[in-house]
């Protein structure tokens, strides 16, 4: 299974939360990882989005074929992003498009640093693979939207 964590492009600042929407700059970021994704993204794949429009956003730059997933949303724990994903029993690939902290946390319990806190770029793909019978987790990818 492969598990992709993008997190959402940069959004405007204010409130409410759930409403802010992407920048002009976001907008940028999130058309340049679509790009790559359309490139690389295996057929075989699901994408679940948290439901904040900024997420939902970001993920319309590469489709509007996508689950919203109320688990995902800001302030999930790591946990229940990993179940919304069936994490690492679903076979294929799941795309989730999230939020900070919660991607860090989750790349931090995959790579076995569940302790230390990572922070995942704005707009960034951080792309991890587990064959199917293996515990051993691979982190393919790690690419932020400068590099795109």
């Amino acid at each position: 299974m492969d598990l992709i964590l993008w997190r959402h492009a940069e959004a405007e600042d204010g409130a409410p939360d759930h409403a802010r929407e992407l920048t002009a700059k976001g907008i940028k970021q999130a058309g340049k990882a679509a790009a790559f994704l359309h490139q690389h993204l295996p057929r075989d794949h699901r994408i679940l989005v948290s439901p904040a429009a900024r997420t939902q956003q970001t993920a319309a730059a590469l489709t509007h074929h996508f689950t919203l997933a109320p688990t995902i949303a800001p302030g999930a724990s790591a946990q229940a992003v990993l179940h919304a994903a069936r994490w690492p029993d679903a076979g294929g690939t799941v795309l989730i498009v999230g939020h900070q902290p919660t991607l860090g946390e989750v790349a931090a319990q995959l790579l076995g640093c569940a302790d230390t806190a990572l922070s995942i770029k704005k707009g960034s793909l951080w792309w991890f693979s587990r064959r199917e019978g293996s515990e051993q987790v691979t982190l393919r990818l790690v690419i932020t939207p400068d590099f795109l």
